[in-house]
């Protein structure tokens, strides 16, 4: 994986403190739903099926999902895991309930830090924000596997550019964030994430819902 400083930056700046504060209405509420067509419930159920309670969310947005899951445990082990800081801050608060570990990670570097591993990881919205083609971002799973616990599982959701998008406002839409470097998905097909998976993982299962694919896999 070679991407610049640049590209790996662009993904993740978006995540200013203005945008934080709308991305819930703006990304989770309105894109989900009458773009990419996958609402969010669909989502959070996503997290309640495969979240542990030893657990480490990496991309972690605004928080949303993880506010809103629900967790096998009242007080479980949370980490987060980021490049941006002002989305650590962010979900840090909006979860300090949980009283969360908080690590600022490139994803696309190998984790630097000696961290208790987990039973459980998601990747909710991350890969597609990441530059490269899914087979050179898919590093970011050898080095997750890292700070996993062996058996336990992987999982998450990834905004693909397949053939028969759903609507008009989602080819728009894909093509303004890949030309202004928040996506990096144009390349990224189900085929090319299925194969991603099965090399590294075991129970492999993609469901897709509009430009969505929702994934889970074993260590």
């Amino acid at each position: 994986m070679n991407a610049s400083k640049q590209e790996i930056e662009a993904g993740q700046a978006v995540y200013t403190n203005r945008m934080l504060f709308v991305y819930d209405i703006r990304v989770l509420l309105l894109s989900n739903r009458f773009v990419w067509k996958c609402p969010s419930p669909r989502l959070v159920a996503h997290y309640n099926q495969h979240i542990s309670s030893n657990h480490l969310d990496v991309g972690v947005g605004s928080g949303y999902f993880l506010d809103r899951c629900r967790f096998p445990v009242s007080s479980p082990r949370l980490a987060l895991m980021d490049m941006n800081p002002n989305s650590l801050v962010f979900t840090a608060k909006r979860v300090a309930r949980y009283s969360p570990e908080v690590y600022q990670q490139n994803v696309l570097e190998p984790v630097q830090r000696q961290i208790s591993p987990f039973d459980s990881v998601a990747l909710n919205y991350l890969l597609h924000c990441l530059p490269g083609t899914i087979a050179e971002k898919a590093v970011v799973f050898d080095y997750l596997q890292a700070v996993m616990k062996p058996g336990e599982t992987v999982f998450g959701s990834t905004i693909l550019n397949e053939k028969g998008v759903p609507n008009w406002a989602a080819v728009k839409l894909m093509q303004h964030y890949n030309r202004h470097g928040i996506f990096s998905n144009l390349g990224d097909t189900l085929e090319e994430l299925e194969q991603a998976l099965e090399k590294r993982f075991k129970n492999v299962a993609i469901q897709t819902q509009g430009c969505v694919a929702l994934f889970s896999g074993m260590v």
